[in-house]
Protein backbone atom coordinates (compact mmCIF):
# COMPACT_ATOMS: atom_id res chain seq x y z
CA UNK A 1 0.00 0.00 0.00
CA UNK A 2 2.79 2.19 0.94
CA UNK A 3 4.48 1.57 -2.55
CA UNK A 4 0.93 2.27 -4.13
CA UNK A 5 0.54 5.34 -2.49
CA UNK A 6 3.86 6.65 -3.45
CA UNK A 7 3.13 6.29 -7.28
CA UNK A 8 0.07 8.78 -7.04
CA UNK A 9 1.06 12.30 -7.80
CA UNK A 10 -1.96 14.08 -5.48
CA UNK A 11 -1.31 11.68 -2.16
CA UNK A 12 2.22 14.22 -1.70
CA UNK A 13 2.04 17.16 -4.26
CA UNK A 14 -0.53 19.74 -3.78
CA UNK A 15 -0.48 21.39 -6.63
CA UNK A 16 -1.96 17.84 -8.49
CA UNK A 17 -4.37 17.53 -5.17
CA UNK A 18 -6.05 21.00 -6.00
CA UNK A 19 -6.05 20.37 -9.88
CA UNK A 20 -8.32 16.96 -8.95
CA UNK A 21 -10.37 18.89 -6.88
CA UNK A 22 -11.07 22.08 -9.07
CA UNK A 23 -12.86 19.72 -11.53
CA UNK A 24 -16.01 19.43 -8.53
CA UNK A 25 -17.08 22.67 -7.56
CA UNK A 26 -17.27 23.48 -3.85
CA UNK A 27 -15.35 20.55 -3.26
CA UNK A 28 -13.26 20.67 0.25
CA UNK A 29 -11.44 18.24 2.18
CA UNK A 30 -10.51 17.22 5.83
CA UNK A 31 -6.48 16.13 5.02
CA UNK A 32 -5.25 12.95 7.14
CA UNK A 33 -2.26 10.46 6.32
CA UNK A 34 -2.65 7.60 4.34
CA UNK A 35 -1.82 3.87 5.88
CA UNK A 36 0.18 2.64 6.90
CA UNK A 37 0.45 3.65 10.45
CA UNK A 38 2.51 5.65 11.76
CA UNK A 39 3.74 2.93 14.60
CA UNK A 40 4.38 0.79 11.43
CA UNK A 41 6.42 2.72 9.72
CA UNK A 42 8.63 4.16 12.78
CA UNK A 43 7.66 2.01 16.41
CA UNK A 44 8.15 3.68 19.46
CA UNK A 45 12.18 2.42 19.79
CA UNK A 46 12.42 3.97 16.27
CA UNK A 47 11.25 7.36 16.09
CA UNK A 48 7.17 7.39 15.79
CA UNK A 49 6.62 10.32 18.12
CA UNK A 50 9.02 12.19 15.79
CA UNK A 51 7.30 10.76 12.31
CA UNK A 52 3.74 11.53 14.09
CA UNK A 53 4.94 15.02 15.22
CA UNK A 54 6.19 15.98 11.29
CA UNK A 55 3.47 14.81 9.77
CA UNK A 56 0.95 17.10 11.76
CA UNK A 57 2.98 19.75 11.24
CA UNK A 58 3.32 19.57 7.89
CA UNK A 59 -0.77 18.95 7.87
CA UNK A 60 -1.31 21.80 9.92
CA UNK A 61 1.04 24.10 7.45
CA UNK A 62 -1.38 22.95 4.43
CA UNK A 63 -4.17 23.95 5.97
CA UNK A 64 -2.91 27.52 7.32
CA UNK A 65 -2.01 28.10 3.86
CA UNK A 66 -5.23 27.07 1.86
CA UNK A 67 -8.36 27.19 4.69
CA UNK A 68 -10.45 27.47 1.93
CA UNK A 69 -9.64 24.12 0.42
CA UNK A 70 -9.04 22.28 3.33
CA UNK A 71 -10.67 23.65 6.52
CA UNK A 72 -9.28 21.12 8.64
CA UNK A 73 -6.79 18.06 9.11
CA UNK A 74 -6.94 15.12 11.45
CA UNK A 75 -3.68 13.76 13.35
CA UNK A 76 -1.80 10.79 13.27
CA UNK A 77 -0.86 9.25 16.77
CA UNK A 78 2.10 7.26 17.95
CA UNK A 79 -0.63 4.35 18.83
CA UNK A 80 2.00 1.74 20.49
CA UNK A 81 3.44 4.26 22.85
CA UNK A 82 0.27 5.22 24.83
CA UNK A 83 1.82 8.19 27.01
CA UNK A 84 3.29 9.82 23.51
CA UNK A 85 0.26 9.39 21.50
CA UNK A 86 -1.77 11.46 24.66
CA UNK A 87 0.81 13.99 24.35
CA UNK A 88 0.38 14.56 20.36
CA UNK A 89 -3.03 14.76 20.34
CA UNK A 90 -3.11 17.13 22.86
CA UNK A 91 -0.36 19.22 21.11
CA UNK A 92 -2.22 18.53 17.41
CA UNK A 93 -5.17 19.86 18.69
CA UNK A 94 -4.43 22.67 20.98
CA UNK A 95 -1.49 24.07 19.54
CA UNK A 96 -2.19 22.88 15.80
CA UNK A 97 -5.41 22.79 15.29
CA UNK A 98 -6.42 19.54 14.40
CA UNK A 99 -10.35 18.98 14.07
CA UNK A 100 -9.65 15.20 15.15
CA UNK A 101 -7.43 12.36 15.24
CA UNK A 102 -7.09 9.39 13.05
CA UNK A 103 -6.59 5.60 14.57
CA UNK A 104 -6.45 2.32 12.93
CA UNK A 105 -8.60 -0.77 13.88
CA UNK A 106 -5.28 -2.42 15.69
CA UNK A 107 -1.83 -1.68 16.88
CA UNK A 108 0.30 -3.50 15.08
CA UNK A 109 -2.08 -6.74 15.55
CA UNK A 110 -2.98 -5.55 18.83
CA UNK A 111 -6.36 -4.67 19.87
CA UNK A 112 -7.86 -1.43 20.31
CA UNK A 113 -9.66 -2.64 24.26
CA UNK A 114 -6.59 -3.47 25.38
CA UNK A 115 -6.16 -1.23 28.96
CA UNK A 116 -3.22 1.50 27.79
CA UNK A 117 -5.17 1.99 23.87
CA UNK A 118 -8.68 2.72 26.10
CA UNK A 119 -6.73 5.26 27.82
CA UNK A 120 -5.76 7.02 24.49
CA UNK A 121 -9.72 6.97 23.66
CA UNK A 122 -10.38 8.28 27.57
CA UNK A 123 -8.30 11.36 26.35
CA UNK A 124 -9.55 11.73 22.93
CA UNK A 125 -13.22 11.99 24.65
CA UNK A 126 -11.56 14.67 27.21
CA UNK A 127 -10.12 16.75 24.13
CA UNK A 128 -13.78 16.68 22.27
CA UNK A 129 -12.62 15.84 18.84
CA UNK A 130 -14.16 12.50 16.63
CA UNK A 131 -12.14 10.12 16.14
CA UNK A 132 -11.12 8.55 12.59
CA UNK A 133 -11.66 5.07 12.19
CA UNK A 134 -9.42 3.40 9.15
CA UNK A 135 -9.12 -0.59 8.95
CA UNK A 136 -5.21 -1.51 8.71
CA UNK A 137 -4.93 -5.23 7.54
CA UNK A 138 -1.82 -6.64 5.12
CA UNK A 139 -1.62 -9.51 2.26
CA UNK A 140 0.04 -11.48 5.28
CA UNK A 141 -3.33 -11.77 7.39
CA UNK A 142 -3.50 -15.06 5.24
CA UNK A 143 -7.32 -15.97 4.27
CA UNK A 144 -6.29 -19.78 5.65
CA UNK A 145 -4.06 -21.12 8.32
CA UNK A 146 -2.23 -23.44 5.59
CA UNK A 147 -1.57 -20.32 3.72
CA UNK A 148 1.68 -17.35 4.20
CA UNK A 149 -0.39 -15.29 2.37
CA UNK A 150 -3.83 -13.66 1.45
CA UNK A 151 -5.09 -14.26 -2.16
CA UNK A 152 -6.54 -12.09 -4.77
CA UNK A 153 -6.35 -9.05 -2.97
CA UNK A 154 -9.33 -10.67 -0.43
CA UNK A 155 -7.10 -9.26 2.74
CA UNK A 156 -8.13 -6.09 1.73
CA UNK A 157 -11.17 -6.63 -0.39
CA UNK A 158 -13.31 -8.03 2.63
CA UNK A 159 -10.42 -8.22 5.39
CA UNK A 160 -10.73 -4.36 5.73
CA UNK A 161 -14.56 -4.34 6.23
CA UNK A 162 -14.06 -7.38 8.92
CA UNK A 163 -11.51 -6.00 10.64
CA UNK A 164 -13.18 -2.54 10.78
CA UNK A 165 -16.20 -4.45 12.07
CA UNK A 166 -14.48 -6.53 14.59
CA UNK A 167 -12.77 -3.38 16.04
CA UNK A 168 -16.28 -1.65 16.65
CA UNK A 169 -17.60 -4.73 18.30
CA UNK A 170 -14.36 -4.56 20.50
CA UNK A 171 -14.99 -1.24 21.69
CA UNK A 172 -18.42 -2.05 21.67
CA UNK A 173 -18.13 -4.16 24.05
CA UNK A 174 -15.13 -2.66 25.97
CA UNK A 175 -18.13 -0.19 27.07
CA UNK A 176 -16.59 3.08 25.42
CA UNK A 177 -19.69 4.84 24.65
CA UNK A 178 -20.87 3.78 28.78
CA UNK A 179 -17.32 5.32 29.76
CA UNK A 180 -17.13 8.27 27.11
CA UNK A 181 -20.71 9.10 26.54
CA UNK A 182 -19.77 12.37 24.40
CA UNK A 183 -17.15 10.26 21.88
CA UNK A 184 -17.61 10.25 18.40
CA UNK A 185 -15.96 7.43 16.27
CA UNK A 186 -16.05 8.08 12.32
CA UNK A 187 -15.64 4.20 10.96
CA UNK A 188 -14.44 4.12 7.49
CA UNK A 189 -16.35 2.37 4.51
CA UNK A 190 -20.02 3.14 5.99
CA UNK A 191 -19.16 1.20 9.01
CA UNK A 192 -17.45 -2.13 7.41
CA UNK A 193 -19.94 -4.79 7.70
CA UNK A 194 -21.55 -3.92 10.44
CA UNK A 195 -24.93 -2.17 9.05
CA UNK A 196 -25.40 -5.57 6.81
CA UNK A 197 -25.62 -7.84 9.79
CA UNK A 198 -27.64 -5.82 12.23
CA UNK A 199 -30.10 -8.87 12.28
CA UNK A 200 -27.06 -11.10 13.88
CA UNK A 201 -26.23 -8.10 16.25
CA UNK A 202 -29.88 -7.34 17.65
CA UNK A 203 -30.82 -11.05 18.38
CA UNK A 204 -27.87 -12.87 18.00
CA UNK A 205 -25.58 -10.77 20.21
CA UNK A 206 -28.36 -10.66 22.59
CA UNK A 207 -27.24 -14.43 23.64
CA UNK A 208 -23.70 -13.61 24.02
CA UNK A 209 -22.13 -16.38 25.75
CA UNK A 210 -24.27 -19.42 25.49
CA UNK A 211 -22.02 -20.61 22.25
CA UNK A 212 -18.77 -20.51 24.55
CA UNK A 213 -17.99 -23.41 27.11
CA UNK A 214 -17.75 -22.19 30.56
CA UNK A 215 -14.04 -22.43 30.92
CA UNK A 216 -13.75 -19.48 28.21
CA UNK A 217 -16.36 -17.28 29.98
CA UNK A 218 -13.58 -14.47 30.38
CA UNK A 219 -13.75 -14.38 26.36
CA UNK A 220 -17.36 -13.14 26.57
CA UNK A 221 -17.16 -10.93 30.15
CA UNK A 222 -18.37 -7.60 29.26
CA UNK A 223 -19.76 -4.47 31.62
CA UNK A 224 -21.66 -3.17 28.76
CA UNK A 225 -24.85 -1.22 29.99
CA UNK A 226 -26.81 -0.78 26.89
CA UNK A 227 -28.26 -3.59 24.36
CA UNK A 228 -25.22 -4.26 21.68
CA UNK A 229 -27.60 -2.86 18.74
CA UNK A 230 -27.64 0.62 19.92
CA UNK A 231 -23.93 0.82 21.01
CA UNK A 232 -22.85 -0.14 17.18
CA UNK A 233 -25.21 2.43 16.05
CA UNK A 234 -23.74 5.48 18.51
CA UNK A 235 -20.88 5.09 15.66
CA UNK A 236 -20.88 7.55 12.49
CA UNK A 237 -20.13 6.30 9.08
CA UNK A 238 -18.19 7.66 6.27
CA UNK A 239 -19.69 7.34 2.40
CA UNK A 240 -16.35 5.97 0.94
CA UNK A 241 -18.03 3.03 -0.79
CA UNK A 242 -16.77 2.95 -4.10
CA UNK A 243 -19.72 4.45 -5.72
CA UNK A 244 -22.13 1.77 -4.09
CA UNK A 245 -25.14 2.76 -3.77
CA UNK A 246 -26.77 -0.10 -1.88
CA UNK A 247 -24.44 0.29 0.64
CA UNK A 248 -24.91 3.72 1.20
CA UNK A 249 -28.49 3.15 1.42
CA UNK A 250 -27.53 -0.01 4.05
CA UNK A 251 -25.96 2.62 6.31
CA UNK A 252 -28.26 5.35 6.38
CA UNK A 253 -30.86 2.81 7.47
CA UNK A 254 -28.37 1.66 10.15
CA UNK A 255 -26.76 4.82 11.30
CA UNK A 256 -29.34 6.85 10.66
CA UNK A 257 -29.07 10.41 7.76
CA UNK A 258 -27.57 12.41 10.56
CA UNK A 259 -24.70 10.36 11.19
CA UNK A 260 -23.30 9.55 7.29
CA UNK A 261 -20.49 11.80 6.51
CA UNK A 262 -19.17 12.27 2.86
CA UNK A 263 -16.19 10.87 1.82
CA UNK A 264 -14.32 9.24 -0.99
CA UNK A 265 -11.19 7.50 -0.44
CA UNK A 266 -9.44 9.91 -2.60
CA UNK A 267 -6.88 9.35 -4.63
CA UNK A 268 -6.75 5.49 -4.54
CA UNK A 269 -9.41 5.21 -7.80
CA UNK A 270 -8.00 3.96 -10.71
CA UNK A 271 -7.57 7.66 -12.13
CA UNK A 272 -5.56 8.76 -9.36
CA UNK A 273 -8.49 10.86 -7.72
CA UNK A 274 -11.35 11.94 -9.87
CA UNK A 275 -12.83 8.56 -10.11
CA UNK A 276 -14.27 7.49 -6.33
CA UNK A 277 -14.93 11.79 -6.02
CA UNK A 278 -17.36 11.14 -9.02
CA UNK A 279 -19.13 7.94 -8.23
CA UNK A 280 -19.66 9.08 -4.75
CA UNK A 281 -21.89 12.11 -6.15
CA UNK A 282 -23.58 10.12 -8.15
CA UNK A 283 -24.46 7.04 -5.75
CA UNK A 284 -25.65 9.90 -3.07
CA UNK A 285 -27.58 11.75 -6.07
CA UNK A 286 -29.62 8.17 -7.09
CA UNK A 287 -30.59 7.78 -3.63
CA UNK A 288 -34.13 8.65 -2.69
CA UNK A 289 -33.21 11.54 -0.04
CA UNK A 290 -34.81 15.02 1.06
CA UNK A 291 -32.69 17.72 -0.16
CA UNK A 292 -31.85 18.51 3.68
CA UNK A 293 -30.76 14.69 4.02
CA UNK A 294 -28.53 15.09 1.26
CA UNK A 295 -27.49 18.48 2.29
CA UNK A 296 -26.65 17.21 5.64
CA UNK A 297 -24.56 14.17 4.43
CA UNK A 298 -22.21 16.11 1.86
CA UNK A 299 -21.21 18.50 4.67
CA UNK A 300 -24.04 19.57 7.51
CA UNK A 301 -23.24 16.41 9.25
CA UNK A 302 -19.68 17.05 9.30
CA UNK A 303 -19.82 20.90 10.76
CA UNK A 304 -22.40 19.81 13.33
CA UNK A 305 -20.25 16.95 14.75
CA UNK A 306 -16.94 19.35 14.81
CA UNK A 307 -19.33 22.54 15.88
CA UNK A 308 -20.61 20.66 19.24
CA UNK A 309 -16.99 19.45 19.90
CA UNK A 310 -15.79 22.82 19.48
Amino acid sequence: MFDRACQIPAMSELDARLRVMDQFPGYRQILSLSSPPIEALAPAAGGGVELARAGNDALAKIVRRRPDRFPGFVASLPMDDPEAAVCEARRAVSDLGAVGVQVYTSVNGRPLDGRDTLEIFGALAELKRPVWLHPIRGMTASDYPNEAVSKFDLWWAFGWPHDTSVAMGRLVFAGVFDRWPELAVITHHVGGTIPLLAGRIESGLAHLGTRNPPEHAAAVATDLKEPPLAAFQRFYADTASFGSRAALECGREFFGSDKLLFATDMPFDPEQGPGFIRDTLRAIDDMQLAESDRAAILEGNIKNLLRRRA
